[in-house]
């Protein structure tokens, strides 16, 4: 039996002509698959301040170490669970300028206790997936030179933290040391002013930083203060009037609750330290205890 080719080309009737094959149509060729881009995760900090709406913020501070060495990230846990919006944790330092007796006092039993920066690293690595509100390393520039800028930068993400305030840190030293550092790390520098700081200079300060401003509320140290005199009063209305691009919190002397108000009235909320430290070794390292009463101390 004769082989039969069964093709659209080809007659089935031997006299027919073959017809001519189209021609193939060239492959388009494949588009290369373009890489996608990881999505950055707003910073912490700038994201709580993104998202408050008008509700007023709480922030404390406490010195890491202190009163007992194992008891930082205790600490930072009953912290987030009783309702503070972000955590100053103090960098224990032997000649803390800006302190007064008590947060001097808590750094150096810190120091006895054997805190290091290093230690704090760890024990905050630790506490990384449970802390979700946003930390920030409050300390001098000596520890953290020592330590080496960038390794402590690339320390800080690998431990959750959200950025840093080093009251020492001279602000050309910021320019152009530390913030191309801090900022290749999505990292923020909180920077200070206070009543003495010109409108020049918080207006550059405001240009050139991210996140919050930390508005001293006096010259002197740190310390619990009953009230802010006219002077300050007027100092929170100037800088209110400023209207500045970066959001401020208020620190230095809040304790009660008239100290708080003035805070909050002209400001995105208060950061209280020296007043939760005391309390936090009244009551024996026990920091939900501390907090109930600073609660209570800050109604009346």
């Amino acid at each position: 039996m004769p082989f039969a080719v069964s093709s659209p080309n080809y007659p089935t009737n031997p006299t027919e002509p073959i017809k001519p094959i189209s021609p193939i149509k060239p492959i388009k060729p494949i588009e290369p698959i373009k890489p996608i881009k990881p999505k950055r995760i707003m910073n912490k900090i700038n994201q709580l301040f993104a998202t408050r709406g008008d509700r007023k913020l709480l922030s404390l501070y406490f010195c890491a170490g202190y009163p007992t060495l194992d008891s930082t990230g205790d600490v930072i846990k009953t912290m987030q669970k009783r309702g503070i919006d972000f955590i100053e944790v103090g960098i224990p330092f032997s000649d803390p300028l800006a302190d007064g007796p008590v947060i001097q006092s808590a750094a150096t039993q810190a120091l006895k206790n054997g805190m290091s920066v290093q230690l704090l690293f760890e024990q905050l690595k630790a506490i990384k997936d449970e802390a979700t509100i946003p930390l920030i390393l409050m300390g001098y520039l000596n520890p953290i030179l020592h330590y080496g800028i960038e390794p402590f930068c690339q320390s800080c993400v690998d431990a959750g933290v959200s950025g840093m305030i080093i009251p020492d840190l001279p602000f050309d030293d910021y320019l152009n040391i530390v913030k191309p550092v801090a900022d290749r790390y999505d990292l923020r520098v909180i920077m200070l002013i206070t009543p003495e700081t010109s409108d020049e200079r918080i207006r550059f300060i405001d240009d050139h930083t991210d996140g919050f401003i930390y508005m001293v509320s006096s010259a002197a140290i740190t310390g619990a203060q009953k009230n802010f005199d006219d002077a300050k009063q007027d100092y929170f209305r100037r800088i209110n009037a400023m209207n500045l691009r970066n959001p401020r919190m208020i620190g230095f002397g809040i304790s009660n609750a008239q100290t708080l108000k003035a805070a909050q009235d002209n400001a995105a909320g208060a950061i209280i330290g020296s007043k939760f430290v005391t309390l936090l070794n009244e009551n024996e390292g026990n920091a939900d205890a501390a907090l109930d009463k600073l609660f209570e101390a800050l109604k009346s």
